[in-house]
């Protein structure tokens, strides 16, 4: 059955530029080199899309956005929320017209040759094993955190806690694809429940004109101030940089972190029931759950805590948003409270990594010349890329073991770092390879069409630019943004000149 006539609303774009458009392929034709399984349905993939859009960052970081621009933070979530959004309009459209492919890393391999699609592939699934070791690390913190509410020390087993909650998500990741769907979706269910629970909360506040005492918050040094709840928390002397320019332009890579691996769920579309139908669904409800879930959240933690309360402790920490708010509602543990729903969210992060690494190291080593290689790039009779699952697993299980050397542990950090800016690299590589599809044959004019992407694709381009150049505004982010260029120079580099050397032999044994 074709499934040319589910084509989303978005697809109302025009065919400016392109004179010939290919043919929508059914599912199924392009499904016949696809191994995986289609096991997640529609609920899935919604929570899974939510998901990657509520990371630990909102629950625990937001604290110091807030106290980097005041109340104008929330313009710039909106702002990098619509810019992401864009990204995943590129992506939606993409995987649309072939829902067979396991990562939207492919087309950049496509349409901007097999040397941009080398570096993308290889640094992406880097960047993918990087912040899986940064996840498990912030698990086990989370976790020991929890139970110190109850006065309970579990320091000394912070190796096991991390190698236990990483042995439970391989093992959801290996049962089946449809086991990595349930627990994503309970996971978001988790998070979601906390997030309008405090929005509920702090509305009843408002309503009421909420007047609290000064409150020893968890997290925070010294008390916090007695206050109330009410709009004026917001609007008295409202400032879009009321602690200068600088600092507000900062405060975009923040925010544009805080979004980091939105891109997921167009990772699963190869393993996805009905994709022309749920994936447009996904990726058009994004700004909603932006405006609800970022923009809802803190308007409500500024509505209660004026946002001048927010100050950084001795060692540059902040206390989470979410504990103030509750525990200026008189919810004595809100703290315990919040670190478990910080665990879930930090365990659901990492579940999504091993998935999306186990993928993107099955699709390099099923393109590999290397026979020994080519071994990783095979599907388990459960339809899971077993093996590539368990190699990634396993260097992230190194994280531990790097923290315990500290000269070891600081190249790491810069590494860690560094894979922070590539990543946009891959976001500006995938634009550039969505206005290649479009003026290409390979161009649906029926399919899930980016509005106006002439213009919509050079202005995300044009801001993740931006965004790059502001790492260079703060000393703690210089480092980074001068490692991903060095990383873009000479890996890139390597792949480009491979690339051409390889090319230029093969033509030379045709013309022989």
């Amino acid at each position: 059955m074709s499934d040319s006539n589910n084509a989303s609303a978005g697809s109302a774009g025009s065919t400016s530029g392109t004179s010939t458009t290919s043919t929508l392929k059914s599912v199924e034709s392009l499904d016949q080199s696809n191994e995986m399984a289609r096991g997640l349905n529609n609920r899935h993939v919604q929570f899974i899309a939510i998901g990657g859009t509520i990371g630990t960052g909102l629950f625990l970081g937001s604290g110091k956005s807030i106290a980097l621009t005041g109340p104008s933070i929330v313009f710039v979530y909106i702002g990098v929320g619509v810019i992401m959004f864009l990204l995943m309009r590129a992506i939606g459209e993409l995987m649309y017209r072939d829902p067979s492919q396991h990562t939207f890393i492919n087309f950049i391999t496509r349409y901007l040759g097999n040397g941009w699609g080398k570096f993308a592939g290889w640094s992406y699934w880097i960047v993918l094993v990087l912040i899986g070791m940064s996840e498990i690390t912030a698990v086990s913190t989370y976790f020991i955190t929890f139970f110190e509410t109850f006065g309970m020390d579990l320091s000394h087993w912070k190796w096991l806690i991390e190698l236990c909650f990483l042995a439970a998500l391989v093992t959801i990741n290996l049962i089946a694809v449809k086991a990595f769907g349930e627990a994503e979706f309970w996971f978001s269910m988790i998070k979601i429940t906390l997030i309008c629970a405090m929005i509920a909360t702090a509305v009843v506040m408002v309503v009421i004109g909420y007047h609290y005492d000064a409150v020893q918050i968890t997290g925070q040094d010294g008390v916090s101030p007695a206050g109330h709840a009410g709009f004026d928390n917001i609007l008295n002397n409202f400032s879009i940089a009321p602690n200068g320019w600088l600092s507000f332009l900062m405060s975009f890579q923040m925010v544009f972190y805080a979004y980091e691996m939105i891109e997921f769920v167009g990772v699963t579309v190869s393993e996805t029931q009905n994709p022309r139908k749920v994936l447009p669904k996904a990726v058009n409800e994004i700004i909603v759950r932006v405006l609800i879930f970022y923009v809802g959240a803190l308007l409500a933690i500024m509505c209660i805590v004026p946002w001048t309360t927010f100050k950084p402790n001795a060692d540059g920490s902040f206390a989470s948003p979410f504990i103030m708010v509750f525990q200026y509602a008189g919810l004595k543990w809100a703290a315990a409270l919040v670190f478990f729903v910080v665990i879930t969210a930090a365990s659901s992060a990492l579940n999504s990594l091993l998935y999306s690494a186990g993928r993107h190291l099955y699709q390099l080593a099923s393109e590999s010349p290397s026979p020994t290689f080519q071994k990783i790039g095979q599907v388990s009779n459960r339809k899971v890329p077993a093996r590539a699952i368990l190699v990634s697993a396993a260097l992230i299980l190194l994280s531990p073991v790097i923290n315990a050397l500290p000269g070891v542990s600081s190249a790491f950090v810069l590494f860690a770092s560094a894979s922070s800016a590539v990543i946009i690299f891959i976001y500006t590589l995938t634009m550039i390879a969505h206005q290649k599809y479009r003026r290409s044959a390979d161009f649906i004019a029926d399919g899930f069409v980016m509005p106006a992407y002439k213009f919509t694709n050079t202005l995300a381009i044009v801001f993740f630019v931006f965004v790059y150049c502001t790492l260079f505004l703060a000393d703690d982010t210089r480092g980074s943004a001068i490692a991903g260029l060095v990383w873009l120079a000479v890996f890139g580099g390597y792949c480009l000149l491979h690339d051409r050397f390889q090319n230029r032999d093969l033509k030379a044994a045709l013309g022989e």
